[in-house]
């Protein structure tokens, strides 16, 4: 029997994987990856590694998550060690839960390993802070795609009491969500959208929910974007450090 790494990435930048993250790619005898790790970190497993692909892109899935899952327990069952390599925290709307319930209930020993998550490190490339003495005491992360069947629906009105809210995934949909923020927010609410954060593809359109749409028009950007709300966008300013 071997044993299944639930290993977060990181948010991009490759030096951003913790030290246990990389022990278990270096480790790996199969490395099951998805679209957003950076391929510097795949350099790091054994030149005998077994490497996978099973990235989701809006609009096309390499493989179903069913299907994913399978390939963990196959591999596992022939007694190697296999790390699940997912961008960010496996946990933070990386299906990571799914994973280890399923691993659970089939009897597959399996680790799992946090990963610094995108919603905390991208803003903070961006000079960003989610939370700030003055200005926000609270935050809300929520996931921007579409759901899918049987997800659990966002509430929005709710998600917009916090003071900072951070919307991941959210770019393919952003008229849409522009429509629920300003149905909640007044049009003065500073919004920023970093596209590929801490990576040196980053960018970052900036504004407030009644010039955004103009703004990004002018800038469009591609996905993977993440969107933050509320009257920390204000502080960045001050408070770039990376370029």
């Amino acid at each position: 029997m071997g044993k299944v790494y639930l290993t977060g990435a990181g948010p991009g930048d490759p030096k951003l994987i913790t030290v246990r993250g990389m022990e278990t790619i270096q480790l790996a005898d199969v490395l099951i990856y998805d679209r957003l790790v950076s391929e510097h970190l795949l350099k790091l497993a054994p030149a005998n590694t077994e490497k996978i692909f099973v990235g989701k892109e809006p609009g096309c899935h390499h493989k179903k998550q069913e299907e994913i899952q399978a390939l963990l327990v196959e591999k596992a069952m022939q007694g190697k060690l296999v790390t699940r390599l997912k961008g960010g925290d496996p946990f933070i709307f990386g299906r990571g839960g799914e994973e280890a319930v399923y691993l659970q209930q089939v009897g597959i020993p399996f680790e799992v390993v946090p990963g610094i998550s995108s919603f905390s490190a991208v803003p903070a490339y961006a000079g960003i802070p989610i939370t700030h003495r003055h200005k926000a005491a609270s935050f809300t992360v929520i996931p921007g795609h579409h759901c899918e069947e049987n997800a659990l629906q966002i509430d929005w009105e709710a998600s917009c009491q916090s003071d900072t809210l951070v919307i991941l995934m959210g770019m393919r949909r952003f008229d849409w969500i522009h429509q629920q923020l300003m149905a909640y927010k007044p049009p003065s609410t500073p919004i920023a959208l970093i596209q590929q954060g801490t990576t040196v593809e980053q960018r970052v359109v900036e504004g407030d929910l009644g010039t955004i749409m103009d703004r990004l028009a002018a800038q469009p950007l591609q996905n993977p974007v993440v969107i933050v709300v509320g009257e920390v966008v204000r502080l960045r300013q001050e408070m770039l450090w990376y370029k």
